[in-house]
């Protein structure tokens, strides 16, 4: 289908011509986050939407690291999406405190070296894809070592984010500022302007994330007294 080609312009602005699967694909993107931020759970179909073009996106812009990523999203975003139907229907969703907490150096170590470890896997992996599979992958990865890098990273900010530790806003962080500029470089302006939008609500989260957990640490101390 047409729609699915990057070489399909959906409109141009100036001398930027504009595909489906970017305009729709980004657009699906940012909604999946804003009715996030607000525990809507139109989110996930949303989200899977979004998660599905940049699948398409992504391969043909021969970031294949990205395109893993994605389809790893998809399986989660169906997961995900069951799990908070299944927990509105029981009712069982209740709004806990948000412990934040920080990661020790032992912790930032580990996570350093197997970041370290699955960015040179990821980047030897998607480097040899077009060797392996020509038939799948007939064109080479593209930035290999900036694409695994930023996939590792976004795995690792996703577990911490998970254990509510602040350094995933730290990474997202890292994340977003290196795609804002590798989807420039790509070509996917209107998905560089996305991440963007990413970097500054990484950013926001950051501060709120601190602030969180500085109250956190003087209720605790009060409680000591």
């Amino acid at each position: 289908m047409e729609i699915f080609d990057i070489n399909t312009v959906f409109f141009t602005i100036r001398w930027y011509d504009m595909s489906y699967l970017e305009f729709f694909g980004t657009i699906f993107n940012i909604i999946c986050v804003r009715l996030a931020s607000r525990n809507n759970i139109r989110n996930r179909p949303i989200g899977i939407i979004g998660v599905i073009l940049y699948i398409f996106l992504f391969y043909q812009i021969q970031l294949y690291a990205d395109f893993i990523e994605q389809r790893y999203f998809l399986i989660t975003g169906f997961y995900g999406w069951r799990a908070w139907s299944n927990m509105k229907k029981k009712k069982t969703a209740k709004d806990g405190e948000l412990k934040v907490m920080k990661t020790t150096k032992k912790e930032n170590i580990i996570y350093g070296i197997i970041g370290v470890i699955a960015t040179v896997l990821l980047t030897f992996l998607i480097m040899n894809l077009s060797i392996w599979f020509p038939t799948l992958f007939p064109e080479p990865a593209s930035y290999p070592y900036l694409d695994a890098l930023t996939t590792v990273m976004s795995f690792l900010a996703t577990i911490l984010m998970a254990r509510r530790k602040i350094s995933c806003w730290y990474l997202w962080i890292a994340v977003d500022i290196i795609g804002i500029r590798l989807y420039y470089i790509k070509g996917v302006k209107f998905v560089a302007l996305e991440y963007v939008i990413f970097l500054i609500l990484a950013t926001l989260w950051l501060f709120r994330w601190i602030k969180i957990y500085k109250q956190g640490q003087k209720k605790s101390d009060t409680d000591m007294d």
